[in-house]
């Protein structure tokens, strides 16, 4: 039987315990599903990416502490997590690892041939995503694409291929979670440069609010391109203008480079995605119940 202590570090592990990374990556694979859709999607669809999301975000989790495992314990924000403090043994952390990544590898068997491989491909960048802050001052690009490729996914799976709003929303989200994890990476800007981590917020040092900034505009315009190409109305305008909101509620808190607000700037986030899938949602909603 697992020890009540075990078991909380397991789920530390996969953080489940914190959801804002989960659900930083569901929003926009939902959104995808309903874009790729322009309904709502079929049942087990919807089901199959919301499981494969949790656990896919666990899964690479479970990775991303065991290739850390020697960094954490020096960084003040990491330094709790399971393995970096002792309470699970790597042994164990790879137990986990495996035990996800076949459960996703089942999932990935529900769907048709071209998502599978796109999965595959998928799981391979969230698995270098660890080693790049090590070899590169961009590992905040690896992680947008990581977290932007249940969008791909979401397509292929309804549709068989890519259309142009999907791209553009690929496009987007990329760009705004380079955005968002610049404002992570503010948080451990001081224990990054001690160890010799890299990231975007070091390389832009004084420029990382005004590269968020200008990030954070470019997703906006690209959201509205997004919109003018559906032929999305007033829904989905009023999503856009709460996420530029949204934005400037960030840029507020991240003025004095404050750790705390840093933090909370990026968890702000949580509520873009939500917002642009609830704009995309009516929006079809709105197209259903007209027809």
């Amino acid at each position: 039987m697992i020890r009540p202590q075990k078991f909380n570090a397991v789920i530390q592990l996969m953080r489940l315990d914190r959801p804002v990374g989960t659900l930083l990556l569901l929003w926009p694979t939902l959104t995808a599903l309903w874009l790729a859709a322009e309904a709502a999607p079929g049942f087990w669809i919807l089901c199959t990416f919301i499981v494969g999301t949790f656990v896919m975000r666990a899964a690479g989790c479970a990775a991303n502490d065991i290739v850390d495992r020697h960094i954490d314990p020096f960084v003040e924000r990491t330094k709790s997590r399971p393995l970096a403090d002792g309470r699970l043994s790597l042994v164990e952390a790879i137990i986990v690892f495996a035990a996800l990544s076949t459960l996703g590898l089942a999932l990935m068997f529900t769907l048709n041939v071209i998502t599978r491989w796109l999965a595959v491909a998928g799981f391979c960048i969230a698995i270098i995503y660890p080693f790049m802050k090590r070899v590169t001052f961009f590992p905040q690009v690896i992680l947008g694409i990581a977290f932007s490729w249940g969008i791909p996914m979401a397509s292929t799976a309804v549709r068989e291929g890519l259309s142009m709003p999907i791209c553009l929303f690929f496009l987007t989200s990329v760009i705004w979670i380079i955005a968002y994890d610049t404002e992570y990476a503010m948080v451990d800007r001081r224990d990054d440069r001690t160890i010799g981590v890299k990231s975007t917020a070091l390389l832009l040092g004084e420029w990382d609010r005004l590269a968020i900034g200008l990030m954070q505009s470019i997703s906006v315009i690209l959201l509205f391109l997004l919109g003018e190409y559906c032929g999305f109305q007033i829904p989905y305008t009023l999503a856009i203008a709460t996420v530029a909101g949204l934005f400037i509620y960030q840029q507020i808190l991240i003025r004095s480079r404050d750790e705390t607000s840093c933090l909370k700037a990026f968890g702000n986030n949580t509520w873009v995605g939500f917002t642009i899938f609830i704009g995309v949602v009516a929006e079809h909603l709105i197209g259903t119940l007209a027809t």
